[in-house]
């Protein structure tokens, strides 16, 4: 990989993600991630090369740093947190393509979206407490995380938040979109039996 045109191919594949020319200067193109419109590929031409800065977890930056002469600290942001691959054809391609996508998971990653996520996997006619929830999203601490992000569900029709209730299997009273009385029809729906507001979790709660 050594041209600019490859890196944006090979970042462009990834899901929800779009080019974007910020400044008057078009030697700067990026790469962001439509979910929260941030930049985790930069490219621009310095020196006679093509470089790009990509995101990285600040464990690894040294790790690619000392791994190969071409990979430096982000020119022009936090060198902590960014790396700066210069594409003087010294380093293999898989191993800019593992950058690319370290930083696209790193720029794209959220607690809402890995909510969002363990949501969808809750199997048709089931439900599954706030807390399961939190622990499928990989913090089991942040129930209360787990009601904001439902609240705000951007995508009820792919995003079943009525499979959550709380530790006692009771629906949510606030429901986002409607209140328990529409929890409790969709919850129907899937053969799940709701009485006095309430869900046997007994029967009905998600087996992981």
């Amino acid at each position: 990989m050594n041209t600019r045109e490859e890196a944006l191919a090979f970042g462009l594949s990834f899901p929800d993600v779009y080019q974007h020319a910020p400044f008057r200067d078009q030697n700067w193109q990026l790469v962001r991630y439509k979910g929260n419109d941030k930049a985790f590929l930069w490219t621009y031409e310095r020196d006679g090369y093509i470089n790009l800065n990509v995101k990285v977890d600040p464990v690894k930056a040294f790790f690619w740093r000392d791994l190969y002469p071409s990979v430096i600290p982000g020119y022009h942001q936090n060198k902590e947190h960014w790396n700066t691959i210069i594409l003087d054809g010294s380093i293999p391609d898989s191993d800019i393509r593992v950058m690319i996508e370290e930083s696209y998971e790193l720029i794209s990653d959220s607690p809402a979206k890995r909510i969002y996520e363990a949501v969808q996997r809750i199997p048709y006619g089931c439900v599954a407490t706030y807390a399961q929830v939190a622990k499928e999203a990989g913090n089991e601490k942040m129930s209360r995380a787990v009601g904001n992000a439902l609240h705000k569900n951007p995508d009820p029709d792919h995003i079943p938040c009525y499979r959550v209730v709380n530790a006692r299997g009771e629906l949510a009273g606030g429901f986002a979109f409607g209140g328990a009385e529409v929890q409790a029809k969709l919850l129907a729906a899937e053969g799940i039996e709701v009485k006095d507001g309430k869900v046997d979790l007994a029967t009905y709660q998600w087996k992981q």
